[in-house]
């Protein structure tokens, strides 16, 4: 108890001289540093979150046809309806409250909203069915043992089998549409963030025994690390094939500074996607992908102290060139993206525990700073900025000036499943 209360103590320490040397330097969204959080920092975060939630609920009871996604200018709830990506988070957030509280409100909400996804198991229309009904049915799986739950999960595999390309060797993300600034035509676009919806697939097959689903998310992955990942690991968002021959047409972007920049939550979707893969298939070359992706994020020198990164790496960089205006003048106000910092916390936790030594070290303790600037008042919402979302200061799609600098519902998931991984590894 001594050695941990002295680690804690020069914890402390490093984080009032950052406080003050950040501070001095830098301003994330003109907010001065914030006081370190205490080491009860998970507790502190999940007792914040509960009146927001009890607020979120109240404003969406009844109404399981528009899920939560964001906070807009003027303070309301930004809705997106069933068949948008984002539906299952604010399920998957109400199943990790009653896992951290045991409290049979939150697992109800929980059981409602869940149940309201179902029609989404035939939802082919983009990729995402993965986020939409794994971070809702299967966090439901682990504290409800339904068979319902398991059929409908195959069936949404099923539906994501469907914009497989056995030629292109991925899963299409998008229909065919116009690239950012309409330069050229996507014909089979695949994202980088396409790589979290093979968790489901893997678990099919662990359920049916059908090998078939599993096959597809490896042969998807593959193809990922091939042609969305440069050699120094850092990566394209969105990767153009030619659905006629499986050729890559174009290497591009939609929500990050430019095609050749590295875009955070991409960066950070790829880390937790490969992570992930690794658990499954225990291919050592997914995990050298995720250790060289994480690599990346923690040692790029534009990560700032407090290891929350700016929405882009190489924004507003020489040799980075955008296909939309930019105002140079905005290079010292470049908005954090909370969502890209608690998605990689996660990844990293996890990741850290298929390594050793001072690798192992290293990604435990990133993730734990992570989790801590997040959980200072610099990130972690009081009840001031909005009523409803936990986590401030994330960045979605700023090319297009879409929700710059707001609470977005991804980043509470993430956070939440981040913190709860932290306390079980702590013991």
């Amino acid at each position: 108890m001594k050695a941990f209360n002295t680690k804690i103590s020069i914890f402390l320490l490093f984080g009032l001289v950052f406080q003050l040397f950040f501070a001095c330097s830098e301003k994330v969204q003109e907010e001065t540093a914030s006081e370190v959080p205490s080491v009860d920092f998970v507790n502190q975060s999940f007792e914040a979150a509960k009146p927001l939630y009890v607020n979120l609920l109240k404003e969406t009871e009844g109404n399981f046809e528009d899920y939560p996604h964001a906070v807009n200018a003027d303070g309301s709830i930004k809705y997106l309806q069933i068949d948008e990506w984002t539906g299952g988070f604010w399920p998957g957030i109400l199943w990790y409250m009653y896992e951290y509280t045991g409290d049979e409100q939150w697992k109800n909400a929980a059981l409602d909203w869940t149940h309201s996804l179902e029609s989404n198991q035939f939802n082919t229309s983009h990729h995402d069915i993965g986020f939409m009904m794994f971070c809702s049915y299967g966090n439901a799986l682990r504290f409800e043992k339904n068979k319902a739950y398991d059929q409908i999960l195959i069936e949404s595999a099923k539906s994501l089998l469907k914009r497989y390309s056995p030629i292109v060797g991925s899963i299409q993300s998008w229909n065919k549409r116009k690239s950012k600034g309409e330069i050229n035509t996507w014909e089979f676009p695949v994202i980088m963030d396409n790589m979290m919806n093979l968790e489901l697939l893997c678990y099919v097959t662990e359920i049916t025994g059908d090998s078939t689903y599993y096959d597809v998310a490896v042969k998807h992955a593959t193809q990922t690390m091939r042609n969305h990942i440069r050699e120094d690991f850092s990566t394209y968002h969105v990767v153009n094939y030619d659905p006629k021959n499986g050729e890559v047409l174009h290497q591009q972007t939609l929500q990050g500074f430019s095609d050749n920049s590295t875009w955070a939550r991409g960066q950070a979707w790829g880390i937790y996607g490969f992570t992930t893969m690794y658990r499954a298939t225990q291919d050592k070359q997914f995990l050298e992908t995720a250790i060289g992706l994480a690599d990346f994020f923690l040692d790029h020198p534009k990560l700032p102290e407090d290891f929350i990164p700016v929405w882009d790496f190489n924004v507003g960089e020489d040799g980075f060139v955008p296909d939309w205006h930019f105002d140079p003048s905005l290079f010292d106000k470049q908005p954090r993206d909370a969502s890209a910092a608690a998605i990689t916390a996660s990844a990293l936790l996890a990741l850290s525990t298929y390594v050793d030594g001072e690798q192992k070290q290293k990604y435990f303790d990133a993730a734990e700073n992570m989790l801590k600037s997040l959980s200072s008042d610099t990130y972690l919402n009081s009840g001031e900025a909005n009523p409803y979302f936990l986590l401030k200061h994330s960045t979605g799609n700023l090319p297009s000036g879409n929700e710059v600098d707001v609470p977005l519902i991804y980043a509470d998931y993430y956070f939440l499943e981040a913190l709860l991984r932290y306390k079980k590894m702590k013991g």
